[in-house]
């Protein structure tokens, strides 16, 4: 009766299913699909402790405002860092998520992607950040775990799933069977750590000064992880270290591929690392089935082939990677009676029965 009566109620709210990353978080409604997706950044302003901006507007604000404000990430490494911006970031998607607005409105269930191996302290500052932004329960799941379910495999079924899910600020590294995780590896080089590696490179190669943005921009546009036919060059735009003068460099991806050579090498020995210590069954499965890639990460150009040629195993970036973790916790989110087994269980939160 009580879950009758949950479900009439359920109609009353938007539950949501929210990717909350280190560079990017998206939010998912039931029946409506992806509704957000902006950076997780927020603009605060230091003297009097108010929010300015979130997401999208806070972000063009990055390197670009006085010193009283602050255009910050609340989240490294995939976890809080500050918990009350957070908070504030959370209520913002909730908010703006939530469509329909009735005299009975219930406030939402969320679901909220969190990486492997984050400690209980951890966890349950996600669920108070979730209460507090005006979530009526919260439940947690783990992000290769979505990013597989994103993927549709069967991550229920007695079979290996292998999925490395980079994002901004971690790497994720999990063996999936039987709607759990056997094996997991998490590393905190991504895409964060990508840009740096740049903006060293930079320094010391061309003796140049640029900021994220830019070097975000050079990742994208001409970053690789394996040589690729085609040749490409970008303008590097910064200041000269020796002058003080503003100064544009030609850069080729060549010289991309070096700066992010070091880190690209620590994420493909993680992945053979996991392989490795892979249980026998699982590893014929996963031999069969292949290593699937998912987060904005797997973009980088022949970052699949680099993997493929060092594990001898097939790889594949699946379709859709950015949105995979989001879209995997709202297939759960609609069909918790049947997934309930591959939430998180925590110490303070049983998954619902």
């Amino acid at each position: 009766m009580l879950k009758l009566l949950d479900k009439i109620l359920s109609f009353f709210s938007e539950d949501l299913a929210i990717d909350l990353g280190t560079a990017n978080s998206l939010a998912y409604v039931s029946g409506r699909g992806i509704v957000i997706q902006e950076p997780s950044v927020v603009a605060v302003n230091q003297k009097t402790g108010q929010v300015l901006a979130i997401g999208l507007e806070a972000k063009k604000m990055v390197g670009r405002t006085p010193a009283h404000i602050v255009a910050t990430r609340p989240l490294r490494a995939g976890v809080i860092s500050d918990f009350e911006v957070t908070e504030q970031m959370l209520r913002y998607f909730i908010e703006k998520a939530q469509k329909r607005k009735f005299i009975f409105s219930r406030r939402p269930r969320v679901i909220i992607g969190i990486p492997c191996g984050v400690t209980e302290v951890e966890k349950k500052a996600v669920i108070d950040a979730g209460r507090s932004a005006g979530a009526r329960e919260v439940f947690l799941i783990e992000e290769p775990m979505a990013a597989a379910i994103g993927a549709k495999l069967p991550v229920q079924e007695a079979g290996g799933n292998f999925i490395v899910d980079i994002g901004g600020g971690t790497t994720e590294v999990a063996i999936i069977s039987l709607g759990g995780i056997v094996l997991s590896k998490s590393l905190r080089i991504a895409g964060d750590k990508l840009n740096e590696d740049i903006i060293q490179f930079a320094q010391e190669e061309f003796k140049l000064l640029i900021g994220e943005r830019t070097a975000e921009g050079l990742k994208i546009g001409i970053g690789s992880a394996y040589p690729i036919k085609e040749k490409r060059e970008l303008p590097m735009r910064g200041r000269n270290l020796i002058t003080g003068l503003p100064e544009e460099i030609m850069v080729s991806d060549e010289n991309i591929r070096r700066a992010l050579e070091r880190s690209v090498k620590q994420i493909v020995a993680e992945v053979k690392l996991a392989v490795e210590q892979t249980p026998p069954e699982l590893l014929a499965d996963v031999m069969t089935n292949g290593i699937y890639l998912s987060g904005g990460g797997s973009l980088l150009r022949g970052l699949d082939i680099l993997i493929q040629k060092e594990t001898k195993m097939p790889t594949k970036v699946i379709e859709d990677p950015m949105t995979a973790v989001v879209r995997g916790a709202g297939i759960v989110l609609e069909n918790l009676d049947s997934l309930e087994e591959v939430l998180v269980e925590t110490e303070e939160l049983e998954p619902p029965r």
